[in-house]
């Protein structure tokens, strides 16, 4: 099984349960290409401090099989792991598929952008009929800040209007974070890198 380690604390195994305490968040640096932060911008962000502490951004050891620059996305225990090259990764907290909406595999970024716009799929449409068929982007806007696109697939890590959502299983199958968060996660990897979903 994979193993990540935190500093001073006990060896943990992703995809299986446990408690991990968060404890030395880092500061994010200033987004570039951003007249304004997004947690300016968009209110929301601001009541982002409502969620548990565990899940704001942290670096813990890795020991785990992936090369530095892979993205492992541990959908049970809602965490976002980019591997560093010093055997550590830059762990963020992130919101996941809701019931029958949750899925595993492995895929490559395949387009980014920025305050992407939304265009809900039709089936969602279906469930939802309250919803628009496209909408700009901005501090409204589901997708948040940023978006990495899966492959071919409708997936994508993506920023959110709903920042007290992370660490729970609300989306469609989007793998959702801070808009601070997957700013700082945007201007770190690029097109090519690999993603794991576990």
């Amino acid at each position: 099984m994979n193993q990540l380690r935190q500093p001073g604390r006990t060896s943990v195994r992703y995809g299986q349960p446990r408690g991990i305490q968060v404890n030395r968040p880092w500061l994010r640096p200033q987004p570039a290409n951003m007249r304004t932060p997004a947690r300016v911008q968009n209110p929301a962000a601001q009541r982002s401090r409502q969620i548990a502490p565990q899940f704001l951004p942290t670096i813990v050891a890795y020991s785990g099989p992936h090369k530095p620059g892979t993205i492992v996305i541990d959908t049970n225990e809602r965490f976002l792991y980019l591997v560093q090259r010093d055997g550590t990764a830059r762990r963020y907290g992130v919101g996941v598929g809701k019931p029958g909406f949750e899925w595993a595999g492995t895929h490559k970024i395949t387009r980014k952008a920025e305050w992407p716009d939304w265009r809900p799929p039709a089936a969602m449409r279906k469930r939802r009929p309250d919803l628009p068929v496209f909408m700009a982007g901005g501090p409204e806007n589901p997708l948040g800040a940023r978006a990495l696109y899966l492959g071919s697939t409708l997936y994508r890590i993506h920023g959110s209007n709903e920042p007290w959502t992370i660490g729970q299983a609300v989306s469609s199958g989007c793998i959702r974070m801070r808009n601070e968060d997957v700013e700082d996660l945007y201007e770190r990897v690029g097109v090519g890198t690999t993603v794991y979903v576990i």
